[in-house]
């Protein structure tokens, strides 16, 4: 009898231990960003931040990446709960385009809001003579890392403007910062970025010598005929030296997370970043653009139930 006893009380201290690491367990929150010296990564950090303090439990990291294509083959993959994107590329990867970086259709990927636009940005040493897209022919240009969600802009907006890589005399498959330098050093011509506005390199650049940005006209960016693509404009005064609006495309950004968070964290997830829209604008004006009422429209792929309990929970679905 005395052994029975002690067995239970064994077995109940067992239960007792197995129960409490569940509870104790913590949630891993990777945030995929994209490259340090562009918009993704300060949100990025910042959204960490919010959720380190705000979800119980929850540890919390952010990765620098190649942006957009990697983002979202990490999330289908498993390593990685939530990421940046931009819409194109959100698409491209739900439909499996292999031209696009995606080998299969990625299946797993949840939306948990759309954010802000990023805006193509041209931006060209001025010494280059460099106005137009049609003055890109011959020249040097920097188009973003092989298949990332800017190199596909790239292709793209050439395309429609009756342009392809043959026709530059030289195209570089570079981050922002990287493309940036050799700009400086006069190795590069001109590069073309898809990023937030005032983003960081731009200001570098922009801060140290005299660069002309380049437009991409509204019938330009009507031939692309993705709706992922809408005009857009650059405001005077964005960058040093910029005197006047430059007409460009627009792709909204969309944080994306995967099926395998649970629905409570992805709620958690969603709802934070709205309760901290103005951390979030101090951490990058970028994210000032970041609208409930618009968040979960339009949207590529279906949204991850917990963020669609969050929308429903506010009145914005």
């Amino acid at each position: 009898m005395r052994l029975t006893k002690k067995l239970g009380l064994f077995a109940a201290a067992a239960a007792f231990t197995a129960s409490t690491a569940v509870l104790a367990a913590p949630t891993f929150i990777n945030v995929l960003t994209g490259g340090t010296s562009g918009v993704y990564y300060p949100i990025g950090v910042a959204l960490s931040q919010i959720y380190s303090s705000g979800i119980d439990g929850a540890k919390t990291s952010v990765q620098a990446t190649k942006a957009s294509v990697e983002n979202l083959n990490l999330l289908q993959a498993g390593r990685g709960e939530l990421a940046f994107a931009l819409g194109d590329s959100v698409s491209d990867a739900w439909n499996g385009v292999e031209d696009a970086g995606f080998k299969v259709p990625l299946k797993k990927i949840r939306a948990i809001a759309g954010t802000y636009p990023n805006y193509i940005q041209i931006v060209a040493n001025a010494d280059s003579g460099i106005t137009s897209l049609a003055d890109l022919k011959g020249k040097r240009i920097s188009v973003g890392a092989p298949k990332s969600g800017t190199e596909l802009n790239a292709r793209a907006i050439f395309k429609a403007a009756g342009l392809s890589y043959k026709d530059m005399g030289a195209v570089e498959f570079l981050p922002y910062a990287e493309s940036v330098e050799l700009i400086k050093n006069r190795q590069l011509d001109a590069t073309l970025q898809s990023s937030g506005l005032g983003m960081a390199a731009i200001r570098d650049l922009a801060s140290t010598m005299k660069v002309s940005f380049v437009a991409i006209p509204a019938d330009v960016v009507s031939k692309i005929g993705n709706a992922a693509y809408q005009p857009g404009i650059i405001p005077a005064g964005t960058y040093d030296g910029q005197t006047a609006d430059v007409p460009t495309v627009a792709v909204t950004n969309i944080l994306v997370s995967q099926e395998g968070v649970s629905d409570e964290v992805a709620y958690q997830m969603t709802k934070l970043m709205f309760d901290n829209l103005g951390r979030l604008g101090n951490a990058h004006s970028a994210a000032k653009d970041i609208k409930l009422d618009t968040a979960a429209k339009n949207l590529p792929i279906p949204l991850h139930p917990g963020a669609e309990r969050y929308y429903k929970e506010v009145g914005a679905l």
